[in-house]
């Protein structure tokens, strides 16, 4: 739900549409394309943030693995984390002046990195727990599916103030609807985080030796498991691709499709809801196939959808149509990647540990975030620079002016980036890694 409110939220209430202002939205920062030609302030705070973001999460996570909390490694992080995160959230949209200033620009500056650092405070060693409260192949693709399915569950929630910040605007004024709503879901957020740290006791689960390497060791060490390194080059290639392609959806409904950018939301929603339907059918397909050739076959129905993309100013069908297919197309391989490679690098880390006798899941997991967050990023600057391609760009304007022809070609490079993903997976070696597994499991079992 926090995480939701910042992707969903954070650009649309510093940097308000004409038609925002004139319903009563206030200016707080001063608007428009004035970094390097392509980026707003905020853009530049972002960026700067999520750089903060990606070094703080192998700091975090050698914290994590090194702790010896007699409450345990993880639980104590996330229970510190979750109070502060609320708070922050909350905190990043109540710039203190009511008009555009510097003071703002620093508020948000700092808040910013705040809300990155307590999140990765939070989700890092939450994430870690996977393999370590998951002890079997089948409770990893459980609790990979819950946390697919509540994600989905939280993101749908932080888009609620669409709804029921404009009924509160009239009595509290156009900032504070959206305020009152942020702070609702930020004690709901609040309450849920807190719930696995008064409710699961880490030791009872959980009994390991904590890593005595510290933080560059221990990174450089992570790095040196070669199916580790190919699973990350592969993650980087998926989240560039999927990045290009959500944010580039409204663009791609306005400019290519050439319908309402209210269907953004639809087809992104019925994306979601098709995508958790078939997430029930991933784990017994794993059992069937292997998480690899899944991952594989993810990687190219994405692709698949994003060919279509690409076409939509040449195939002769109507833009809710085509979106449609594209969601529909798409909905599977979300499935299969929104489950399976948090799986797979849990199996990555516990054999490593096994190999090893060191366990540092908290840094896999940081590793592989280090990746999403790079490949989100990278994804940023590609689109920003290939959608204005044959336009003219309003350096005033706080968006960009996408054309059809700049789309097309974000689409071709999602599909290009997708593919690549796919035959870098190729060399992950998933029998190695799952033989050294079952060989602990049946070592324990004798």
């Amino acid at each position: 739900m926090l995480s939701g409110l910042i992707n969903a939220w954070l650009v649309t209430f510093y940097l308000p549409t004409q038609s925002d202002i004139d319903a009563g939205a206030t200016q707080f920062i001063k608007p428009g394309l004035i970094i390097f030609g392509f980026l707003t302030i905020l853009g530049l705070i972002t960026a700067a943030s999520r750089i903060f973001d990606a070094v703080t999460d192998p700091l975090i996570a050698s914290m994590s693995d090194r702790s010896k909390n007699p409450r345990g490694r993880r639980i104590p992080f996330m229970q510190y984390a979750a109070v502060p995160l609320s708070i922050v959230t909350v905190l990043l949209f109540c710039a203190p002046v009511n008009a555009i200033s510097g003071i703002n620009v620093a508020w948000i500056s700092v808040f910013i990195l705040l809300f990155y650092l307590f999140m990765t405070m939070y989700c890092t060693p939450y994430n870690a727990l996977i393999s370590e409260f998951g002890k079997t192949q089948d409770d990893r693709m459980f609790i990979s599916t819950a946390i697919s399915l509540t994600f989905f569950a939280g993101t749908l929630i932080a888009y609620t103030p669409f709804v029921f910040a404009g009924m509160l605007r009239e009595s509290v004024g156009f900032s504070w609807g959206y305020r009152i709503c942020f702070i609702v879901i930020a004690v709901i957020a609040c309450i849920a985080m807190l719930l696995p740290t008064l409710l699961l006791k880490e030791k009872e689960f959980v009994d390991t030796k904590p890593s005595e390497a510290n933080m560059f060791k221990s990174l450089a060490s992570t790095f040196k498991n070669k199916d580790f390194r190919v699973f990350v080059g592969s993650d980087i290639m998926y989240w560039i691709g999927l990045t290009l392609f959500q944010t580039g959806l409204p663009f791609f409904v306005k400019v290519s499709m050439e319908i309402d950018e209210s269907y953004t939301m639809i087809f992104m929603g019925g994306m979601t809801v098709l995508s958790a339907v078939f997430y029930p059918f991933v784990s017994g397909m794993v059992r069937k196939f292997g998480k690899k050739k899944l991952t594989i076959c993810g990687f190219l129905g994405l692709a698949l959808a994003y060919i279509i993309t690409a076409l939509i100013r040449v195939i002769p069908l109507n833009g809710v149509i085509l979106g449609g297919i594209i969601c529909v197309i798409a909905a599977f391989p979300m499935a299969l990647l929104g489950i399976i490679p948090q799986s797979i690098v849990a199996d990555v880390a516990e054999a490593e540990g096994i190999v090893t006798g060191e366990n540092r899941e908290g840094m896999f997991f940081a590793a592989r975030t280090f990746a999403m967050k790079w490949g989100q990023s990278i994804a940023m600057l590609v689109f920003t620079s290939l959608a204005i391609i044959g336009t003219t760009q309003n350096k005033n304007a706080n968006e960009i002016t996408a054309s059809a022809k700049g789309l097309t070609i974000v689409a071709v490079c999602a599909v290009a980036f997708c593919v690549l993903g796919a035959v870098i997976l190729a060399a992950y070696n998933e029998k190695k890694v799952m033989s050294t597994i079952q060989s602990k499991n049946k070592t324990e079992e004798k």
